[in-house]
């Protein structure tokens, strides 16, 4: 591993550090002020910024393991780490949701059938007021870091804190609802936690559904492919570009490709035309991209 990347995986961490460590606070600060102030919805807040502290043990170990460089066992690398990672945090994020869901309307359907529901104390609504404000600083903080690092897992934990911070806008809303109007009105709270099932959810799907893409080997977008050809068709004595294959492995990608040149260059000519094709596309799609072009002659190549 090189010195860019051990410096890529040491940040990832910190930044995952910071968030993990913000999360514990909020964790202990919203079950508290979930009990006390006996609101269903500051509950589901909790579970929801525990879910996020887990995201970042995920994110750490899987960083780590992601950087390693290929061996015996990977010829690509483990990049794929990373991908797994990313869905890993969908697939809690969808099974959170779901439960916030069916506590939710649980308690809804009780008020239906008669229940009274506690009134939520104010203590709940701090709590939901300071989670607002830093997981909105979080995410900031984080997917800036993800994108500088180009790193898929960081940028999804970002908006796993932003799907914290909207939760909590609409615990907010619902405890407020039900503090300020009265006994009838508790089931604003339930309510609200319904709501920020809806927000985890949906972060879930948008994360799950592109991890899968890449672990089922889907190709880069056709926009993609279409630089690439276009990029390397216009290289001097490249032509026929075909037979091109792309995939994405964590942070970089896997493209190779077929192209034909004039039998009549000189070999050493050849292998420059292909060695800046090469180095070319790693610069724009990342330095450890797996990059493999297979060169066929329209006549017998010189071995000059």
């Amino acid at each position: 591993m090189n010195e860019l990347e051990i410096n890529r995986e040491k940040k990832i961490c910190e930044v995952t550090y910071i968030g993990g460590i913000v999360n514990i606070l909020l964790i202990i600060f919203k079950f508290t002020a979930g009990i006390l102030g006996r609101s269903s919805a500051m509950m589901a807040d909790a579970v929801h910024s525990f879910s996020d502290f887990v995201t970042d043990v995920i994110v750490i170990a899987f960083v780590k393991i992601s950087g390693k460089p290929k061996d015996v066992n990977h010829d690509y690398g483990h990049g794929k780490f990373e991908t797994l990672a990313t869905l890993l945090i969908g697939t809690i994020l969808l099974f959170v949701g779901i439960g916030i869901a069916y506590n939710g309307i649980s308690a809804i359907i009780s008020v239906i059938n008669g229940a009274v529901l506690p009134s939520p104390g104010i203590i709940a609504l701090i709590g939901a007021f300071a989670s607002i404000i830093s997981k909105e600083i979080l995410f900031r903080y984080t997917v800036v870091q993800g994108k500088k690092l180009n790193s898929d897992a960081v940028i999804a934990n970002a908006w796993h804190h932003r799907s914290d911070a909207f939760s909590s806008i609409a615990t907010a809303i619902g405890i407020t609802g039900a503090i300020l109007l009265g006994d009838m009105w508790t089931i604003l709270d339930p309510l609200a936690g319904v709501l920020v099932s809806f927000f985890i959810l949906k972060t879930a799907l948008g994360l799950i559904k592109p991890s899968l893409d890449e672990l089922l080997e889907k190709s880069l977008p056709q926009s993609t492919e279409e630089d690439i050809e276009q990029f390397a068709n216009g290289i001097d004595g490249v032509s026929n570009l075909h037979n091109l294959r792309t995939r994405k492995i964590g942070n970089y990608c896997a493209i190779e490709f077929s192209v034909c040149m004039d039998g009549n260059v000189v070999l050493k000519d050849a292998h420059e035309a292909i060695t800046q094709i090469e180095n070319d596309l790693r610069q724009k799609y990342g330095s450890k991209s797996h990059i493999m072009i297979h060169v066929e002659p329209l006549h017998n190549i010189s071995t000059k």
